[in-house]
């Protein structure tokens, strides 16, 4: 996801990240933003050029569970923590990167480590719902809004196979949500109206084109 979800049309800390906020990044992409200091920006290329674009199949494949709790999946957490950071996101699905297993890392506030969340299930979710824009590394120059709800319980393992419970709110619950859709092949021009996935995709194209 990109760091791009606002609270009142603000920033509130990328489901990818323009620039990273002294203390709070959002959910993944690029819009026109301040130069970035050259190394930081041949990073950002580089690492986004790892990820899955819009069209990609594996995008709107379902993931399958992770069996295997071994060396391979902790240096596969860590090479995907690594992307997620270089591209400014605040979190990241494994088959963005094209791999078909239930694995997300994330990392809402700068100075967080590196959460990962194998075969991740949502348990609980609030009635308090809330509308807030999202971009997506996955989708260069999409920015919607989306309706989550504010609160979630998630179950999941950790990249050590050791049971998990999260109890998250705010920027944190909706960037799992927004990683977890991944997941599941979902993306967040499913979940808004005809009008923004109109204006979503004519964005996307320019990007995609540019």
């Amino acid at each position: 996801m990109s760091p791009d979800t606002h609270s009142n049309r603000e920033r509130e800390a990328e489901v990818a990240v323009l620039e990273p906020d002294p203390e709070d990044a959002a959910p993944e992409d690029p819009r026109p933003e301040p130069e970035l200091d050259p190394d930081l920006a041949a990073r950002r290329e580089a690492a986004l050029s790892h990820v899955r674009k819009f069209g990609d199949p594996v995008l709107r494949t379902r993931a399958r569970p992770v069996e295997r709790f071994d060396a391979a999946l902790l240096e596969e957490v860590r090479r995907m923590g690594e992307l997620m950071i270089d591209a400014f996101g605040v979190g990241l699905a494994a088959n963005q990167v094209g791999a078909l297993r239930r694995l997300l890392v994330y990392r809402v506030h700068q100075q967080s480590p590196v959460a990962a969340l194998v075969n991740p299930e949502i348990e609980w979710v609030g009635r308090e719902l809330e509308t807030l824009e999202e971009g997506c590394l996955s989708l260069p120059g999409v920015h919607v809004d989306v309706e989550r709800p504010v609160n979630v319980v998630v179950t999941a393992r950790n990249e050590h196979g050791e049971p998990i419970t999260v109890e998250a709110s705010g920027l944190e619950a909706r960037v799992i949500q927004h990683e977890i859709d991944h997941l599941d092949g979902v993306l967040v021009l499913d979940r808004v109206g005809r009008s923004q996935r109109k204006e979503a995709m004519r964005a996307l194209r320019a990007a995609l084109d540019s």
